[in-house]
């Protein structure tokens, strides 16, 4: 049998099962797959329409792993069902959904290997009934849980991966036992777990991530499903982990459950498998793009069509990709849609004539460009293209939403703006010399902008834009060490904070040193606020239409000390409602739980008067510690 060419509409069951074998073989023991996921999914799907009962389909594969026994889990992990396209969800959604309100819960399905903690061991998923104990390599392991990043030190369940960010920098330097690099993350999560010793990758600082599957998680109704499908795809394939699809489960615990499993499945969840279709093009040049601290080669391609999208640009991630993929202009090269969404080149053929895809000089600034790592950086720390980038990011860690990068670049153009103190210094009289700037929209980005001057803390030390320290690594910095404590530290104690590390340790403790002046100057500036952890504030969440953007009624919340969340649970606070008459998922969950229900209208009077007045007394939220 040709197992890398064949028809799968010309096999009977008896061949595809063979090859379906032969792949997984490839894949999960030897890992070393020969055809795309995509192609996999075909013959997968191919055993399933002629024979739905064949083994192979119910079998629950697992990666081969260098373990310390087994384990036997509390809760089995089973495999999910799966679906490749929006209508096989609507078809599943529809089918158990107890009304068009049912509430589902939209996730990442992670590409790395499933993992099951319990605060001492840590296990893979094996079977679903028994996997191995890989306790072993807690060492390399950061966990990310909701409203926690840090060594694993809690019960979690999740998937071990590779961030992108972290394959792109730190897998970059990373060597295999042969020598060589690893091609991608997925193999090298695979191959790090295949070792006995991690001695060396302890010592090259590897790092994995055990992501809690429960960290990101979007609500939306089954009647809302297939409306905001696209938005949905787009928000997940931003997220900065390997993923090659979306999981699907309905919002109500006790509901899911009770839909019980197959031998292979539970029923209240689903897959969807993204299909990654390919098309082959040409690369008729590289364009380089400003990021906060490297520049980015974006593809241009001759237009192709795929899944119904033309395709002009394609990511290229960074400098260090290209050279491992030898791609030059003019090469033939394939295209494919990471997430279904975000198109990617997967490989290239040499062209006839191939030219350099590399500049030597800096396009805003015209200086000689340099290497780090794996990036292309500007040396220039006055140089306008990076610096509209970072002080684009840092307007953004504030929340200042009308300061978009386009009104970014005007300021620093017409009225000297240069760094985060300018902003907080602006006048109406400059804003109106900008194209675009009437008395309204100035008065209205002033003011937004006069809110951000009391501003938390974490988000303060994210807008530094020190490299590899967002909001969640900000939170742990100043939990350990308040702010003005953080400016005296020195590494070596930095480094002792769990989850930090020697290294972006380095990077704080040298921005807290070299920009002494530019933070007193920004301190002077705004008023710092320390809330603590998330869970110490009241929470709130929001059901049903709105005549605004659901972002604008939680950021309002969030300035009046409440933490927006997105489902309903016992601990929380306080539900708004569009309607309280509704009978969504959230107002039953709302009433079940006896929280505190208020309708939205309400919401905004008690919001405006306790803005103010400064006074939460008295109303709906008299018996609340809502406001102060």
């Amino acid at each position: 049998m040709d197992y890398i060419n064949f028809d799968l509409q010309v096999m009977d069951a008896s061949a595809v099962a063979e090859l379906l074998a032969y792949h997984d073989r490839r894949y999960w023991e030897l890992n070393a797959p020969l055809i795309s996921d995509a192609r996999y999914d075909e013959i997968t799907r191919r055993l399933r329409e002629l024979a739905p009962d064949h083994p192979l389909l119910r079998r629950l594969n697992t990666p081969r792993v260098a373990g310390d026994g087994k384990v036997r889990h509390a809760e089995p992990m089973l495999s999910l069902d799966k679906a490749y396209s929006l209508e096989e969800l609507l078809e599943w959604a529809r089918k158990y959904a107890r009304s068009g309100e049912e509430e589902l819960l939209v996730e990442p399905k992670y590409d790395g290997i499933s993992a099951s903690f319990d605060g001492r061991v840590l296990a893979t998923r094996g079977d679903g009934e028994t996997g191995e104990d890989i306790s072993g390599k807690l060492p390399l392991i950061e966990l990310e849980a909701p409203g926690y990043t840090g060594p694993a030190d809690r019960p979690a369940r999740g998937e071990i991966v590779i961030r992108d960010d972290d394959f792109r920098t730190l897998y970059a330097h990373i060597r295999k036992k042969d020598g060589g690099v690893y091609k991608n993350s997925r193999n090298a999560v695979a191959g790090i777990m295949t070792l006995k010793d991690i001695s060396e990758m302890i010592a090259q600082k590897a790092k994995l991530t055990l992501v809690d599957y429960n960290l990101v998680s979007i609500p939306v109704t089954v009647d809302a499903l297939a409306g905001r499908w696209e938005e949905l795809k787009t928000r997940l394939a931003g997220l900065p982990y390997p993923m090659d699809g979306i999981v699907l489960k309905f919002a109500d615990t006790a509901f899911r459950r009770s839909l019980g499993n197959t031998a292979h499945h539970p029923r209240g969840e689903i897959a969807y498998k993204f299909t990654n279709r390919s098309a082959a093009t040409k690369l008729l040049g590289v364009e380089w793009s400003f990021g906060k601290n490297c520049l980015t080669p974006v593809a241009l391609l001759e237009p192709v069509e795929l899944s119904g999208i033309t395709i002009k640009r394609a990511s290229l991630h960074n400098a260090q990709n290209l050279v491992d993929m030898d791609l030059m202009i003019g090469d033939g090269v394939t295209v494919e849609r990471a997430g279904d969404v975000i198109p990617f080149i997967a490989s290239r053929t040499p062209g006839a004539e191939r030219r350099t895809p590399f500049i030597a000089d800096c396009p805003a600034c015209g200086s000689s460009l340099v290497r780090r790592g794996p990036e292309l950086c500007c040396p220039n720390s006055d140089c306008p293209g990076s610096g509209l980038q970072l002080l684009a990011a840092a307007v953004r860690n504030l929340g200042i939403e009308r300061l978009g990068e386009p009104t970014v670049a005007k300021l620093m153009r017409h009225c000297g703006v240069r760094h985060l103190r300018d902003i907080f210094n602006l006048t109406a009289g400059e804003l109106l010399r900008l194209e675009g700037f009437g008395p309204k929209s100035a008065a209205n980005l002033l003011a937004e902008i006069r809110k951000a001057r009391t501003v938390d803390d974490f988000q303060l030390l994210a807008a530094l834009n020190i490299p590899n320290v967002g909001a969640n690594i900000a939170k742990l910095l100043l939990a350990a060490h308040p702010f003005a404590e953080l400016r005296r530290c020195d590494a070596a104690q930095l480094a002792e904070i769990p989850g930090i590390g020697p290294e972006r340790a380095a990077a704080v403790a040298a921005a807290m040193r070299d920009r002494a002046e530019e933070l007193d100057e920004l301190l002077s500036a705004v008023q710092l606020r320390h809330d603590g952890s998330a869970s110490d504030r009241p929470t709130v969440c929001f059901t049903g239409k709105m005549p605004e953007k659901r972002s604008f009624y939680e950021k309002l919340a969030s300035e009046r000390g409440y933490q927006p969340v997105d489902a309903v649970s016992s601990s929380l606070t306080l539900l708004v409602a569009a309607d309280v008459a509704e009978e969504s998922s959230k107002l039953r969950n709302a009433r079940k739980f006896g929280v505190k229900i208020v309708p939205l209208a309400e919401f905004l009077a008690e919001t405006e008067t306790a803005g103010a007045s400064g006074d939460a007394s008295g109303g709906a939220f008299a018996d609340l510690p809502l406001f102060s």
